[in-house]
């Protein structure tokens, strides 16, 4: 893993995005104190982004599968996924925007 200070990587970030598109890590410092690894985005597991994305609420409760989001699913699908009382608030708002 090669290592720039925060000042080469402004002045050579093109460079260093070519770097890791190659598959090469590198860290950039500040001073002598590493304090960030570029990767390549597509090499970081979809899972582990998420869950870095949820700070910390990860761990706090399921995400639900990604097909979810993909297609409209039943009113027992919603039901089971989400439970009753989102389900009905959900239904109220809908009528409520009619």
């Amino acid at each position: 893993m090669a290592t720039f200070t925060i000042h080469e990587a402004k002045t050579n970030l093109s460079e260093l995005i070519r770097r890791v598109e190659a598959g090469e890590e590198v860290i950039i410092a500040r001073g002598d104190t590493p304090v960030v690894i570029l990767n390549d985005y597509k090499s970081v597991d979809r899972a582990k982004r998420r869950a870095a994305a949820m700070g910390s609420e990860a761990g706090k409760f399921a995400m639900p599968p990604d097909d979810v989001f993909f297609g409209p699913m039943s009113d027992e699908e919603f039901i089971e996924l989400f439970g009753q009382e989102f389900f009905d608030l959900h239904k109220h708002l809908d009528q409520v925007k009619a």
